[in-house]
């Protein structure tokens, strides 16, 4: 299914220029106190100003609805396009979040220990997981199918994966797709109750890596059958049925998501161009990960994970990872320049050799097929397979 446009906002930027010049040039996000939290635990934040939503639509005003605001302006006219060409009744909006406006939730649930009452402009909606895709299609106006997918750090990856699902069925000519994730103390305090938050880096695939710093970001796609120069080719998914949080250590059914995806695509492994690791920086991920992706597709295939330049953004994650491997295929990579790995180069000789992408990395060859993976609590792996046709 064609990826006509991409709109993303993340701490690497606000525009898809931006956010993929700040890539290569290796410009990760230094983990901080965001003040606004009232948490002492280190995040990434989006730091460019993000707009408000119209005023009949405040009882959705939210960070995370203000995020997804800012990469539909992206794509808004395509949009309007699709809607003229299908009608509304045929465009669908599909959202995946872990978060939603939680944050928002939070603060008033402080000013209601402090007051005895809930503060006037707080709505549920504002925090609701189906919020997000009801706001988008309220906002646009479009009456197709929208819905909310919230299956933790994979979320938004299964948004791309039902979007796709839709249009082939026939229910939809066109799906508004994609997730978004803002910062909140809950996921917060619950990365650190896990023993699963660094205070210093995202450090994937290091011996001495000791957690994840959590980010938080908006990424959109206009998925339709009519042609473009890019598409989601093959979608893989699997699940461990393994542990709560833990992911099954021997990498086995995120081996059999990636090659779902490129079975789906009918590729063979030698052909990827590229891969985004989910690379958490977890312990237990990384070595499960670095197994799977050794086992697939051995040491020479380019590989990276983005998290160490973005923090997880979680049920965001998806959508952003696979927008990333979007525009290094798209016209903002005339060089054909792979993103770098950034970390801090010491090799853990517990887990198998990758083809980690060093700094100032050009492909000998044209750039045509990327991977992306997102696994996630419970053991929901989704692997995404975007590509040239």
């Amino acid at each position: 299914m064609y990826l006509h446009d991409l709109g993303i906002v993340c701490a690497l930027g606000d525009s898809k220029a931006a956010v993929f010049k700040s890539w290569l040039c290796a410009d990760s996000a230094k983990p901080a106190v965001v003040s606004w939290l009232e948490s002492e635990i280190p995040a990434i934040g989006v730091a460019t100003p993000l707009p408000g939503l119209p005023h009949n639509l405040k009882r959705y005003d939210c960070r995370n609805n203000r995020m997804l605001l800012a990469a539909l302006a992206q794509i808004e006219l395509g949009i309007a396009q699709m809607i003229r060409r299908y009608g509304r009744q045929r465009i669908g909006v599909v959202i995946g979040t872990s978060t939603s406006g939680i944050a928002e939730g939070e603060a008033a649930l402080a000013v209601l220990r402090a007051t005895g009452s809930m503060p006037a402009d707080y709505h549920y909606k504002q925090q609701e997981l189906g919020g997000a895709a009801e706001f988008l299609a309220t906002y646009l106006d479009i009456q197709g199918p929208a819905y909310t997918v919230s299956t933790s750090c994979s979320s938004s990856a299964n948004a791309l994966a039902s979007a796709r699902r839709l249009i082939r069925l026939g229910i939809c000519d066109a799906v508004v797709v994609g997730g978004a994730d803002a910062l909140c103390r809950t996921t917060l305090e619950g990365f650190s109750a896990l023993g699963a938050i660094s205070q210093t880096a995202c450090n994937s695939f290091s011996k001495n890596r000791d957690g994840t710093v959590i980010g938080e970001g908006a990424a959109l796609f206009l998925m339709s059958r009519e042609p473009a120069d890019i598409a989601l080719l093959g979608v893989g998914s699997s699940s461990d049925a393994y542990h709560i949080s833990a992911p099954r250590p021997d990498g086995s059914c995120a081996y059999m998501a990636m090659q779902a995806a490129l079975q789906d695509a009918g590729l063979h492994p030698e052909q990827l161009d590229y891969i985004n690791l989910h690379g958490t920086a977890t312990r237990q991920n990384d070595a499960m990960e670095s197994r799977a992706v050794s086992q697939l597709f051995g040491s020479q295939t380019a590989c990276g994970a983005s998290k160490p330049a973005t923090g997880h953004c979680l049920g965001a994650a998806g959508a952003i990872e696979a927008g990333l491997c979007w525009l290094i295929l798209s016209e903002f990579n005339p060089e054909k320049r792979l993103p770098p790995h950034l970390w801090d180069g010491v090799i853990d000789a517990d887990m198998p050799e990758l083809g980690l992408v060093p700094l100032e990395t050009q492909s000998p060859k044209r750039l045509q097929y990327c991977l992306s993976n997102s696994f996630s609590f419970g053991g929901n792996n989704v692997s995404l397979l975007i590509g040239q046709p």
